[in-house]
């Protein structure tokens, strides 16, 4: 674990969930830097993924292509007490998660019917790969058998209640809770990477977490065998959230 003045908060998400709102929430204390899915380069350079993510030749020109130059870097002091880092958890192409060890790591799930009807707008034939539920059920494996500190989130549980989901991960990270977390100015922040224009755009016209609402929408076909084999993970990362 780090000092307790350099706290390093790693959340591991998939798409089209809420981890852009929960960068933003945590962007709004004074304590804390937020670092926008610092892998994501080294992603794109080593997966055949490339030609379906809008904006890739200025995500790899822009940002380090290095994977393990990007940890030993997230594995330095920061610049304010706490550091939060939002990664995609299918970001973890080739590396060690030793690093995983110098903070507190916490997961975050959707529900895959609404993640991948909302992800197949940007993306329409995506697989397994793209949307890290099996990789995130062998991060909770790796944090159960050494024994590091994780907890899982829920996507549908935040929005239903942020305050109460805000203050339970706070008081894992072992951070006093800030009511500043609740809102935010509408548009970008400095923080967001090249990425923004492309995914972002409900988070710069929100002011906050906005209201989980169940969208009834009918789901395509041609993505029901993605989902048979997402939902038992879900489930099963859903018996750890908050």
């Amino acid at each position: 674990m780090s000092d307790t003045n350099d706290k390093k908060v790693f959340l591991w998400s998939g798409p089209r969930n809420i981890s852009t709102a929960l960068m933003y929430s945590f962007a709004q204390r004074q304590d804390t830097n937020v670092v926008d899915e610092p892998l994501y380069a080294h992603y794109l350079s080593r997966s055949p993924a490339k030609p379906l993510h809008p904006g890739a030749d200025d995500i790899l020109s822009s940002m380090e292509l290095d994977g393990e130059k990007v940890i030993e870097e997230m594995k330095g002091p920061g610049s304010k007490p706490v550091t939060f880092y939002k990664h995609m958890s299918h970001h973890l192409i080739g590396l060690d998660w030793d690093f995983m060890k110098s903070g507190v790591n916490v997961i975050l799930t959707r529900d895959p019917k609404e993640m991948l009807l909302s992800f197949s707008e940007v993306i329409e034939e995506p697989n397994m790969r793209d949307i890290g539920y099996a990789i995130q059920l062998k991060l909770l494996e790796y944090f159960t058998t050494m024994s590091l500190p994780f907890v899982v989130i829920d996507a549908k549980k935040v929005l239903q209640d942020p305050e109460d989901q805000l203050r339970k991960l706070c008081n894992f990270v072992d951070i006093q809770f800030d009511q500043e977390m609740l809102h935010w100015k509408m548009g970008p922040i400095p923080e967001d990477g090249v990425w923004a224009q492309y995914w972002y755009k409900n988070v710069h016209l929100s002011t906050g977490f906005q209201p989980y609402q169940q969208k009834n929408i009918a789901f395509p076909d041609r993505l029901i065998p993605l989902l048979k084999e997402c939902q038992p993970i879900y489930d099963r990362l859903f018996q750890e959230a908050l």
